[in-house]
């Protein structure tokens, strides 16, 4: 596709959680629980709220078609009455303000003189309160690659939903960066190189929580003749291109529907005619079971509802998004019939019902008569917006990166001031006397040269959680490789065998290094002494249990012995038994002395018999 002929514009907004001691507005631990671990649980309903100029803002007002709007949540002993929104908000937390101006700091950003804490309306259960409260930090930043960061806001996590309308309260509150691009990328691979370099930007800091959901990017994409549309929770970094080759491909389709629409003379029937009775003995399970069917013509739009807009979706299943929203599980019409049980016979039937021709499709909406019309409603919604082409949209992003409905893109109306929160003023001082973490870009680079690893494991090093581990380990004389290895590639390699490396200190890891250079262990046994730290044994225990240390009299004494019983063989050899006799040596000692002595040893033990 060409991108630059269809005036493919995109941007991104980064959500990174924070890794710091306690929640945005309260003393809680941001810490993650099972929901088995809950200690009760409570309901509330959730209702959209005027702006202050008297407005209802529309992705709120769309959420309350939804019938339901019930919503059960889990507490625990690490959440309290404001994650349940029955006390007031507690003032910001200062690590997350100080983390967040960091962040702006290496952007280049300006940052505002006060911030003011606002409301953002969110009624779809994932907060107790219907809203969100989210702060914004600092103005104009730039990357290298030349893409501008518009702003960056502070914001607290939504709860986690568990299943359906149930959500669990452990997430909620954590501080959570928002950063938001400028739409200047111009093409899919853009897209991914931006969001790569912000999360080694985030990565940097050193702060941040890691692991699936701890970040996620919500990608602004549009095309010359289509529209602006955000899709969310992109959580996979190395989909974040094919999102964005997929929704330009749809806005393509979708303009070329509209014109073909508009080229046909087609229209949006107004006439919907309740057709139960026609399928009364019907094959199809849903149409059987249903209390009510209803059915309305699109004129002129055979063909064109169930073509295929992106890989597995087509405007079909536009309609069908925009219909669940009331509580019906989708549609049939006769771009796709016969078929799900239903007859040609009964599409027949069902065409003359409503006057249909060839050049038309009816659209079919099966449930309780109050959630048919709901969903009929809502179908020649979305059919209208079809000779427009792109509407604008909130969506979510599905396997394997297309994406589907949620609601309109909010407008201004869905913030509104936080009155239970003041604001925090930003003085020159504390502004530059914030400190600039080391780029992992750069780390990286240093790792190479100063530690002389391989370009591949420095890199793997200076992007891992335990970089700080590493330096700590080398400074206090262990060697470079070996600290890196055992640190990224050791503990890997025993989690992928089942083994808990999390109980896994690092101090305990330093203590074991420092034992192997100083010849107490031998690196061969490093896997089984860390397996046994994993289990509850102190290093020392854990090393006398596998691999007692070994005198060097002792080991030249064993190996004596090995000579001994090979002397013809060593006789004739010469020297070069010493490579044959190092497998003996090493099998017989266990890991209990590292290999470069046991061959030290040997030679020295050979020169004597030759």
């Amino acid at each position: 596709m060409d991108y630059e002929k269809i005036g493919l514009m995109a941007g991104i907004e980064i959500h990174q959680q924070l890794d710091t001691a306690e929640k945005l507005f309260c003393h809680c631990p941001t810490k993650l629980r099972g929901v088995d671990e809950r200690c009760g649980e409570f309901k509330r309903y959730l209702r959209a709220t005027e702006s202050e100029m008297g407005e209802i803002d529309r992705a709120a007002e769309e959420e309350m078609k939804k019938q339901d709007r019930i919503y059960t949540y889990y507490a625990y002993d690490t959440t309290c009455l404001v994650e349940n929104d029955e006390e007031p908000p507690a003032p910001m937390n200062p690590e997350a303000l100080g983390l967040a101006l960091t962040l702006a700091k290496m952007m280049g950003m300006t940052p505002v003189q006060q911030v003011h804490v606002m409301r953002k309306l969110v009624i779809d259960g994932s907060n107790t309160s219907g809203f969100q409260r989210t702060a914004l930090v600092a103005l104009n930043g730039i990357l290298p690659a030349g893409a501008r960061i518009e702003s960056i806001c502070l914001e607290e996590e939504a709860a986690q939903r568990v299943e359906g309308d149930t959500f669990s309260l452990d997430r909620l509150g954590i501080p959570l960066a928002e950063i938001t691009t400028g739409p200047d990328m111009k093409t899919p691979e853009q897209v991914k190189e931006v969001a790569a370099y912000i999360g080694m930007l985030l990565r940097s800091t050193g702060r941040v929580k890691r692991g699936l959901g701890t970040i996620r990017q919500d990608v602004n994409i549009s095309i010359r003749d289509g529209a602006r549309v955000e899709i969310k929770g992109v959580q996979d970094l190395s989909l974040i291109d094919e999102v964005v080759r997929r929704e330009a491909l749809r806005q393509q389709n979708l303009v070329e529907i509209a014109e073909e629409l508009r080229k046909r003379g087609a229209s949006v029937g107004e006439e919907v005619i309740d057709v139960t009775d026609l399928f009364k003995d019907t094959g199809s399970s849903i149409l059987k079971r249903a209390k009510c069917i209803l059915a309305i013509k699109l004129c002129g739009f055979a063909g064109l509802v169930g073509k295929e807009i992106q890989p597995g979706r087509r405007l079909g299943s536009e309609m069908s998004d925009y219909a669940k929203k009331c509580g019906v599980g989708g549609l049939f019409h006769t771009d796709e019939l016969p078929a799900y049980g239903v007859t040609a016979e009964e599409v027949k039937i069902l065409k003359d019902r409503l006057a249909a021709d060839d050049s038309d499709c009816v659209i079919l909406v099966a449930d309780t008569k109050k959630k048919s019309e709901c969903a009929i409603g809502q179908i020649k919604k979305r059919a209208a917006m079809a000779f427009d082409g792109v509407p604008e949209e909130t969506r979510k992003m599905l396997e394997e990166g297309s994406s589907s409905y949620m609601r309109p893109l909010p407008g201004a109306a869905r913030m509104y001031p936080e009155t239970d929160v003041l604001p925090v003023d930003i003085s020159g001082e504390y502004w530059d006397s914030l400190e600039l973490p080391e780029l992992i870009i750069e780390k990286e680079k240093r790792f190479a040269e100063e530690f002389g690893l391989d370009e591949s494991l420095a890199r793997q090093m200076a992007y891992s959680s335990k970089a700080g581990v590493f330096e700590e380990a080398v400074s206090k004389g262990v060697k470079p490789n070996l600290a890196a290895r055992t640190i990224y590639s050791t503990i890997r390699e025993l989690r992928r065998d089942g083994v808990d490396t999390g109980c896994l200190r690092d101090e305990d890891v330093i203590e074991l290094l420092l034992a192997v250079e100083e010849g107490c262990a031998a690196k061969e046994a490093i896997p089984d002494i860390l397996r046994a730290v994993s289990k509850g044994d102190s290093v020392s225990a854990a090393m006398e249990k596998i691999a007692p240390s070994v005198s060097e009299e002792e080991l030249a004494g064993v190996i004596s012995g090995i000579i001994e019983d090979r002397i013809d063989f060593v006789k004739e050899q010469g020297m070069r038994s010493l490579g044959p006799l190092m497998g003996v040596v090493m099998k017989e000692m266990r890991g209990r002395v590292d290999g470069k002595v046991i061959s030290e040893v040997l030679k020295k033990e050979l020169q004597k018999v030759l």
